[in-house]
């Protein structure tokens, strides 16, 4: 399954690279018949392939005549980027959301993997403080890893 499911993500990647637009409408069950597989196999390529934190919107309509429409997620003031990375970020975040949200923006050259890198250890240094030397809670953790994190982020766009 999950060379199918990577398959159906370049097919779909490869759609966006054709059109030069960043907008890609498919209906689920051509594709499937494409691929040979069920249509709740394309839902789970698009909900685990094309969300926001990989910088994708999916917009979907069920039925006989149902469609997909999956957007690519621009930036065209920092400002925009920063409020979608605090929009996922969230409140809280655990070390594990953290790592894929920082991939992620690396492969779409929001960051370098040098910065990558130092944030990654950053995070995982207020990992290890709040288990060992201060008594403070999972949620005052991530929420703490959380502000860090979105600091970091911030300043690296803006800079």
């Amino acid at each position: 399954m999950a060379s199918l499911t990577r398959t159906i993500e370049r097919y779909i990647n490869d759609l966006f690279d054709e059109v030069e637009e960043h907008s890609v409408s498919l209906r689920r069950k051509e594709l499937a018949e494409i691929f040979g597989c069920v249509p709740s196999q394309i839902n789970y390529v698009l909900r685990s392939r094309f969300t926001p934190e990989r910088g994708y919107l999916v917009e979907s309509q069920r039925g006989g005549h149902g469609y997909i429409k999956i957007l690519r997620i621009t930036y065209n003031l920092p400002e925009e980027k920063i409020s979608h990375i605090e929009d996922i970020v969230g409140e809280t975040i655990s070390e594990q959301e953290a790592r894929r949200l920082l991939a992620t923006l690396q492969e779409r050259g929001i960051l370098e993997p040098r910065e990558r890198l130092l944030i990654e250890v950053a995070l995982r240094h207020a990992e290890d403080l709040g288990s060992s030397e201060f008594d403070i809670s999972p949620y005052k953790r991530s929420f703490i890893q959380a502000e860090l994190l979105k600091r970091m982020l911030r300043s690296l766009v803006l800079s």
